[in-house]
């Protein structure tokens, strides 16, 4: 981690810094906050280093010179943290931590030019307002000199957020090929071009990426961008994933916004490829609304629209556990705000060794409890069935 120490106190003791995140904590480590913002800020007068600690719930601040700092990075970086984004005047960089302790270190050009020591200032997104990003621009979320449009700003918001989470993604996935990823119902692919632009332009992978979607029109249309923008490693096809064999291998499956069992599909077809990645964002939720039923319940299924969100939920804690016994560690993440759209749920999993006991007597607890055999498991197959099946307690 010397080559870390170095970084981090090069770009504070030089005041070159403009901001920073740290984020992906590592396994078996204790939780208690998720990331950590870094900036340099002016209070009373003299220069600081501020650190914002996220918690789930609130965020802490420790205002610090650049030696306390130093020592402060550099213990998070060694015991805590598995990734971390620097910004500062010079250059961008990329700091990644594998599992076995290796440490890659990405420089970029610079994206931003400017320190800004205001105590409040707006949001630091990756994709950065006032920068013409050419997919962005293709898309009409910006115009050609960078200018988020106003009736697409929540678009551009979601795709920030978006990246964000694939941020945390990137230790997990392999560095000694072609990366493959499907990204199955991909509608006009505002975020399956946010991701290969990020993963290709700004991080310089390599990375080959399959859209899918069941309309002609828009797979046409996608291409046509994807041949604009010289995207040469991204290409669309018309297509189910359930049906899909042109991969043998799949390294990270994207499903964002898929109706219903379609999610389920989606999650299956990933584990049989042994995905390293899943994300998925379900959408639309019938299938269990007319299948739940507990007595104890009955003053929530009694309401339609208090059901409908009830069942939503049973089923993503569902697909959350069936993931686990399928080897996953699974996260429940928010997509977006709720006032953006209710389908905000976003279930993030890495492949993982673990004992998978306690997922399998708690999904059979939780279905039973509910009354109810999703169609998850006939996605998953005989092999998911027998394993729960077989699981006894002991």
């Amino acid at each position: 981690m010397e080559d870390v120490s170095r970084l981090i106190r090069s770009v504070l003791e030089d005041e070159t810094i403009i901001f920073a995140v740290l984020s992906n904590v590592k396994k078996g480590v204790d939780k208690t906050f998720k990331k950590v913002d870094v900036k340099p800020v002016l209070i009373g007068g003299e220069r600081k280093i501020q650190l914002a600690l996220h918690y789930d719930n609130k965020v802490l601040h420790e205002n610090l010179d650049a030696k306390e700092a130093g020592d402060r990075l550099d213990g998070l970086m060694e015991d805590y943290f598995r990734q971390a984004m620097v910004y500062s005047i010079d250059a961008d960089w990329q700091v990644l931590v594998s599992k076995n302790g290796k440490v890659k270190i990405l420089k970029k050009p610079p994206t931003r030019n400017s320190v800004d020591l205001s105590h409040n200032r707006k949001k630091q997104y990756i994709l950065e307002e006032g920068v013409a990003h050419d997919f962005l621009v293709h898309l009409g979320v910006m115009n050609a000199d960078g200018k988020v449009l106003a009736k697409r700003y929540d678009k551009f918001r979601q795709l920030n957020r978006y990246v964000e989470m694939v941020a945390d993604c990137i230790p997990h996935l392999p560095d000694d090929r072609t990366i493959q990823i499907i990204d199955f119902g991909c509608g006009k692919a505002y975020l399956t071009f946010a991701l290969y632009w990020y993963l290709v332009d700004q991080l310089k992978m390599d990375v080959q990426i399959v859209g899918l979607d069941l309309k002609e029109d828009v797979i046409s249309y996608c291409n046509q961008v994807s041949k604009a923008l010289g995207y040469t490693g991204l290409k669309f096809l018309k297509g189910d994933i359930r049906d899909y064999t042109g991969h043998e291998q799949v390294d990270m499956v994207v499903s964002l916004h898929a109706c219903d069992t379609a999610t389920d599909d989606a999650l299956a077809k990933a584990v049989s490829w042994d995905a390293s990645v899943i994300l998925a964002v379900p959408c639309c939720q019938h299938e269990l609304f007319k299948k739940i039923s507990n007595p104890v319940m009955e003053p929530m299924e009694k309401h339609g629209i208090i059901k409908e969100k009830m069942s939503s939920l049973v089923t993503d804690s569902l697909r959350g556990m069936a993931l686990e016994i399928m080897g996953y560690q699974v996260q429940m993440l928010e997509f977006i705000d709720m006032e953006h759209t209710p389908k905000n749920i976003l279930i993030r999993a890495f492949k993982k060794d673990f004992d998978k006991k306690e997922s399998i007597a708690q999904y059979k607890a939780f279905k039973q409890f509910w009354g109810v055999e999703p169609y998850l498991e006939q996605a998953y197959g005989h092999g998911f069935t027998r394993v729960v099946r077989d699981y006894h307690g002991e």
